[in-house]
């Protein structure tokens, strides 16, 4: 008991500290309904951590958005992708907030982007800047309403808080959000990982689920096991926030050793650039095959986070004979909720020889080194650093399809994938293109280009790349007027756009020859005109619809219709 108040002091004194660090009382909440999670800051997510918080909207979109303190707008960006629509406002204490996926500017904000979405005649807008003090926000103002843009997502705001000057992401609970949270995180995995070829875990060389036991309601223990060598662990866990069934990140993990703290790391703040590390602290081939994340106790030599505190001997345990070790990972979420596990261990040596099967294959990878191979008219090249050790790959070609070792291994930088496209017809080639086929259903299109015989793309990722071919023009279908139809009462103009192959490159639509904004749902294919944005002369229009897809077919879609202003 004396032991788990010193550890919760600890914990404590260490988030107070932090807190202190930042203001508590300076912004105010972004929506004006109580707060409830959806996303954690830091939440492991594919290939990055999650860089803010995610508030639910009551499942619709159209939620007024609040400047939460006095600044002014730096940064707006639109984009089909990513975080949709977007709000970066700088504040006069060094920190920018962050706010996404909105369905709609406010009312001084809007019309400013629609201006700029018309002159270059693009509903994507790339980052626009505006001036210093050119679009001021005063706390509490309506800067925008909350959405769902950004891709196949459900409404949410993702909101965000950065240090002006670095750009580093810091956790927004540490500035004093009030979010309900009574109940500890939940451990569902322990996995134990032999570090050296000659460690040994339960005899054995292998990396192993334990099995574990739940002791009180936050307390398990596993098994004992024997080991010896230099050994770590990996532990599977998730939290709850109140009565919500989202499984969410933690805030931080700890491991002892026969009560020594051995392994920290907390979720306090992060840079994007080192977000990708997040593929050496989980277990990826693990993820990789099963599509559970797996956070390691040990920090890889080539891991650059910066998120560790204090790791003694980079989390690894040297077991030795004849000696006995207590284990104890403890997680915990930022209300200090905690659950913890803990690991007996006997130091045993094994007389046990195993031998290992050999890694070898014709292609070895020496990371600091550039590599090239060819087969078949497929190469395959890796700049230096690629990969983050040495590796062997396996790589062989069977007809227009290409087998790049499997997706199990992260890599740092992105490598270049090329085809030999006089192997095919002319007319095939033009609509060739390079898809990732890991999902064999779901075909990935990569963006391909095309340079005098060669097809070629880049990618981080390792497995099946084949040849496809995309022959088809895109489908435009349910306008919500049929041609001839008299559309007075109507506020938008609806259409739907679909490419099942490739996918949707780009579009352009017209009213009388002139250029309109028409806004992409992706998730429901759908595009919609606001009638308000033009005053039309006349009664008889001409609707132009141009939807090509990423080989280049393109189909043109023409319709009438009537309209009293």
């Amino acid at each position: 008991m004396k032991k788990f108040l010193f550890l919760l002091l600890i914990f404590t004194t260490t988030l107070l500290f932090a807190q202190n660090k930042y203001p508590t009382n300076f912004f105010r909440s972004p929506l004006d309904i109580p707060l409830s999670v959806s996303g954690t800051f830091g939440e492991l997510r594919n290939n990055h951590f999650h860089a803010g918080i995610d508030f639910k909207t009551q499942r619709r979109t159209g939620l007024p958005v609040y400047a939460t303190a006095d600044g002014y707008v730096s940064r707006i960006k639109v984009a089909i992708w990513g975080y949709g629509k977007v709000i970066y406002v700088t504040h006069p204490n060094g920190y920018t907030t962050v706010y996404a996926h909105l369905s709609r500017f406010g009312n001084s904000i809007e019309p400013y982007v629609k201006n700029i979405q018309y002159n270059k005649k693009s509903y994507e807008t790339g980052n626009i800047y505006p001036k210093e003090n050119e679009i001021m926000v005063k706390k509490g103002q309506i800067i925008a309403y909350s959405g769902r843009t950004g891709g196949f997502l459900a409404p949410h705001l993702h909101y965000e808080i950065r240090d002006t000057k670095t750009e580093k992401i810091i956790n927004p609970m540490l500035f004093g959000l009030k979010i309900k949270d009574s109940i500890a995180p939940i451990i569902n995995k322990i996995m134990a990982y032999p570090i050296e070829s000659s460690s040994r875990i339960n005899r054995g060389p292998q990396s192993q689920i334990l099995p574990m036991k739940k002791i009180s309601i936050n307390e398990y223990i596993t098994d004992q096991i024997s080991a010896h060598g230099k050994i770590s662990f990996g532990i599977s866990v998730f939290d709850r926030l109140g009565k919500e069934l989202n499984k969410n990140g933690v805030y931080s993990i700890e491991m002892m050793v026969n009560g020594k703290r051995h392994y920290y790391h907390d979720l306090e703040t992060f840079s994007f650039a080192e977000s990708k590390y997040i593929n050496l602290l989980i277990d990826y081939s693990h993820y990789a095959i099963h599509r559970s994340k797996i956070q390691k106790t040990f920090k890889e030599a080539s891991n650059s986070l910066s998120i560790y505190k204090g790791l003694i001997n980079n989390g690894i345990l040297e077991v030795k004979e004849g000696f006995n070790y207590i284990v104890k990972i403890i997680v915990k979420d930022f209300k200090g909720n905690t659950s913890s596990i803990k690991i007996p261990i006997i130091g045993m040596k094994s007389n046990e020889i195993v031998q290992k099967q050999k890694d070898t294959t014709n292609y070895k990878i020496v990371k600091t080194k550039f590599q090239k191979f060819t087969q078949n008219g497929v190469s395959i090249a890796f700049p230096k650093y690629t990969f983050y050790k040495d590796v062997y790959l396996d790589f062989s070609t069977n007809g227009k399809t290409a087998t790049i070792h499997k997706p199990v291994i992260p890599l740092d930088k992105s490598f270049t994938i090329t085809f030999d496209s006089t192997l095919y017809k002319k007319s095939d080639v033009d609509y060739m293109y390079i898809a990732n086929i890991n999902k064999e259903k779901y075909p990935y299109y990569l963006k391909t280009r095309k340079r005098e015989n060669k097809l070629f793309t880049t990618t981080k990722t390792l497995g099946k790349y084949t040849l496809l071919i995309d022959n088809q023009e895109p489908k435009i279908y349910n306008c919500n007027f049929k041609n001839g139809d008299w559309i007075s009462n109507y506020q938008f103009l609806t259409i739907k756009i679909s490419d099942s192959q490739s996918g949707i490159k780009s579009y352009e639509a017209f009213i009388d020859n002139d250029w309109i904004l028409m806004e992409y749902d992706v998730k429901n294919k759908k595009l919609t005109y606001n009638f308000k944005d033009k005053q039309l002369v006349g009664t008889k229009h001409i609707f132009k619809l141009v939807v090509s897809d990423n080989v280049g077919n393109t189909n043109t879609y023409n319709s009438t219709f009537y309209r009293k202003q």
